[in-house]
C-alpha cells in the first residue's frame, strides 16, 4: 500500500512531529524540511511556523550528534522570532557538545532571562561557570561578552504562548525551586555566589539594575544562604517597580536573618507602593527596634502613618 501523500505543511510537520517521538530523527529531520520547502515556496510570510520548523529540525540534528547543523537551524529559527526558548537551549547544548563554553553560556543565560526557573538553563549554566573558571582562571568574566538584554516584552510574550510542555514547564519550576531551597552548597559554590552577588553589586551602582538581577539570579543558584543577596534583588525589584517581588525577596532574606534591616526597610517601602500601609508600618517599627535612630526609616514611618490615618 502507497504512503500516503502529505499535501500540506501542518501535515507535515505532525508527521515529523510523530517520526521524532519514535526516535526516527532521520525521518523526522526530512519532513521538516519538506514542510520548510513547501513553506516558503508559498511565498506567505509566517515567522513563527518557519522558526518552529527550523527548531524541530535542530533538534534532530542535535539527538542524531550533528551539532554543527543544529547550530544553524537554530540560529535560522531565533533570526525569525528572537530569543525563543527551545532553539537557544538546543544551539547551547550543541555548542557545549562542542565545547564552545563561551557561546554555550551566553545561551544559558539569555533562557534564565525569560525564566529563571528552567533547570537544563541552570545547570547548563553552572556548568559552563566551572568550564570558563577552568579555562580562564577567576577573572573569566571580564573575558565574555555582555549577554544579550531579553526585552520584557519578549520576556511576556514567552509567557504567554501556549506551549507544549507547559505542565511540565510548572512541575520543573516546583522541583527547582524544592532542590535549590534543600542544596547545600559547596565551599566552591559559596564563593561562586559571592563573586557574583558582587558583581551584581557593581551593575546596581551603575544603575544597570535588570542586568544586577541576572547577576543576583545566579548567585542564588549557587548558594540562597545570604540574606544580602535577596535584599539587594529586592531594591532592583523596588527600582523597577515590581513590588511584589519585591516583597517576596525581603520575607526570604529575613528568613534567613530577622535582623536585616535592609530587608524591612524595602519590603516596607514595597508594601507602602502595594497601598498596605499596615504591613509596612509594622516593618519600619520591626527595624527601628534594631536602629532607633534609623533617619530613613522615621520619616517613613511618618508618611505611612499620614496614609493609615
Amino acid at each position: 500500500m502507497a504512503p500516503k501523500l502529505r499535501d500540506s505543511v501542518e501535515e507535515l510537520r505532525a508527521a515529523g512531529n510523530l517520526s521524532f517521538r519514535n526516535g526516527q530523527f532521520a525521518e523526522a529531520a526530512t519532513l521538516y524540511s519538506r514542510a520548510l520547502r513547501m513553506l516558503q515556496a508559498q511565498g506567505s510570510s509566517d515567522p513563527e511556523k518557519e522558526s518552529v520548523l527550523y527548531s524541530n529540525r535542530a533538534a534532530c540534528h542535535l539527538k542524531d550528534g550533528n551539532c554543527i547543523d543544529c547550530i544553524k537551524d537554530c540560529t535560522s529559527a531565533l533570526a525569525l522570532v528572537p530569543f525563543g526558548m527551545k532553539p537557544l537551549l538546543r544551539r547551547a547544548s550543541a555548542y557545549e557538545a562542542l565545547e564552545k563554553y563561551t557561546l554555550a553560556y551566553m545561551d544559558y543565560l539569555t533562557v534564565l532571562q525569560i525564566d529563571d526557573s528552567v533547570t537544563s538553563a541552570l545547570e547548563g549554566s553552572s556548568r559552563m561557570t566551572r568550564a570558563l573558571m577552568d579555562s580562564f582562571g577567576p577573572d573569566w568574566r571580564q573575558k565574555l561578552p555582555s549577554v544579550p538584554l531579553v526585552p520584557v516584552s519578549a520576556q511576556k510574550r514567552w509567557e504567554c504562548l501556549p506551549s507544549e510542555n507547559c505542565k511540565e514547564t510548572a512541575k520543573s519550576k516546583s522541583k527547582e525551586t524544592t532542590a535549590t531551597k534543600n542544596r547545600v552548597p559547596s565551599a566552591g559554590d559559596v564563593e561562586r555566589a559571592r563573586v557574583l552577588k558582587e558583581e551584581g553589586n557593581e551593575l546596581v551602582k551603575k544603575g544597570n539594575h535588570k542586568q544586577a538581577i541576572e547577576k543576583y539570579n545566579e548567585s542564588l543558584w549557587f548558594s540562597n544562604l545570604e540574606s544580602a543577596t535577596y535584599s539587594n534583588r529586592a531594591l532592583c525589584h523596588l527600582v523597577l517597580k515590581q513590588y511584589k517581588e519585591a516583597v517576596k525577596d525581603c520575607t526570604e532574606a529575613l528568613r534567613l536573618d530577622g535582623k536585616n534591616v535592609k530587608a524591612f526597610y524595602r519590603r516596607a517601602q514595597a508594601y507602602k507602593a502595594l497601598k498596605d500601609y499596615k504591613s509596612s508600618f509594622a516593618d519600619i517599627n520591626s527595624l527601628l527596634q534594631i536602629e532607633p535612630r534609623n533617619g530613613p526609616a522615621q520619616k517613613l514611618r511618618q508618611e505611612v502613618n499620614r496614609s493609615l490615618n
